[in-house]
């Protein structure tokens, strides 16, 4: 049997420890990221990383050494999960742009055949497009304008989320809530 590696923790920084401590006690946090964190500050202490792993709800320790090289190596990123599993992610962040730039240009009646963008139409002018995405599908494009910030409102139209139009005496305005980027988290 191989020898297994001592791992241990790097110094945190004060401000690493805060952040760690606040997202261990956070009731609004991702409950993957708390179970990090809280692991964390667990081997931070000084306990074992399967005491560790038993005041984040886990089981196994190796996960929690395996989290504390991913932490010593990327610092408080390491508490957002990666891709976990299923197909790899096919669209990146070009993709991703290319798809919001679509979405963003006014349609042409005769080109596009529509007046306002559907996750249909908006698909065919990508797969039509010279430099589109060929064989982009319309879940791909509905998780993106949901990632915007877009949501599909009940008159048939995309808007940003947290704005909305209003009619007015002098005519229509985009009224803007300010509390809709923290509702968003």
């Amino acid at each position: 049997m191989a020898q297994r590696r001592r791992i241990r923790l790097r110094p945190l920084t004060a401000a690493e420890r805060t952040e760690l401590e606040r997202v261990a006690r956070a009731n609004s946090e991702r409950a993957e990221r708390v179970a990090r964190a809280k692991a964390l500050v667990a081997v931070a202490d000084g306990t074992s990383f399967i005491a560790a792993a038993r005041a984040a709800g886990r089981r196994a320790g190796d996960a929690v050494a395996r989290l504390v090289e991913r932490f010593n190596a990327e610092g408080a990123a390491a508490l957002e999960p990666r891709h976990g599993g299923g197909p790899p992610v096919r669209y990146g962040v070009a993709e991703r742009e290319r798809i919001l730039r679509e979405f963003r240009r006014q349609p042409e009646r005769t080109e596009d055949q529509t007046a306002t963008w559907s996750l249909t139409t908006l698909r065919r002018a990508l797969r039509r497009a010279p430099d589109g995405l060929p064989s982009v599908s319309t879940a791909t494009i509905l998780h993106t304008l949901w990632e915007a910030g877009y949501t599909w409102q009940q008159n048939r139209a995309w808007c940003s989320t947290g704005t909305a139009r209003r009619k007015r005496k002098e005519g229509v305005v985009d009224v803007v809530d300010p509390a809709a980027a923290p509702k968003k988290r």
